[in-house]
């Protein structure tokens, strides 16, 4: 099981997934004049910088509010689908399918990241910086489809020494 590189790679995509899940994926620093007027006037009163994690947005280590569960919901399926594949190394079909299911779902998650900063956060900060962080599934992506390379390259080494039988 270890000897396989994909295998490698399916762990380093769920280690990349589960430390996304823990840390920051944005900074935000809130308008003045949003604080002052508005239907939410007064709610972000001595929040002047905001840090958006997967679930909720946290500023001075007190919690805010719950944010958007849907950024949670996709890294956490994945990460344990990725940790199901991870034993799956007997059934390389079944591991080529739940690879390509997670790399769908890690597309899905980019996806969600970007329209909560950008539909929903642009009207209500000035300023949004990502964190380095926010770039960890797109690297787990690129690792699943280097481990669906690998396991299909094994697939097809097995057919063709069914062949040869």
């Amino acid at each position: 099981m270890w000897q396989r590189i994909q295998t490698l790679y399916i762990v380093v995509a769920f280690a990349l997934c589960i430390a996304c899940l823990c840390t920051p994926l944005a900074n935000f620093v809130v308008r003045e004049e949003f604080n002052q007027t508005g239907a939410y006037a007064g709610f972000w009163d001595g929040y002047d910088r905001v840090e958006m994690y997967n679930l909720w947005l946290t500023s001075g280590f007190k919690r805010v509010f719950y944010f958007c569960p849907i950024l949670m919901a996709l890294l956490v399926i994945t990460a344990a689908l990725v940790f199901l594949d991870i034993w799956l190394y007997k059934q390389r079909a079944l591991q080529m399918r739940i690879a390509t299911f997670c790399m769908i779902l890690l597309v899905a998650w980019n996806i969600a990241y970007g329209a909560v900063i950008y539909l929903l956060m642009s009207n209500l900060m000035q300023t949004w910086r990502p964190h380095w962080t926010a770039a960890l599934p797109a690297v787990a992506l690129i690792l699943l489809y280097l481990a669906f390379r690998g396991i299909l390259k094994d697939e097809m080494l097995v057919r063709s020494l069914d062949r040869l039988r």
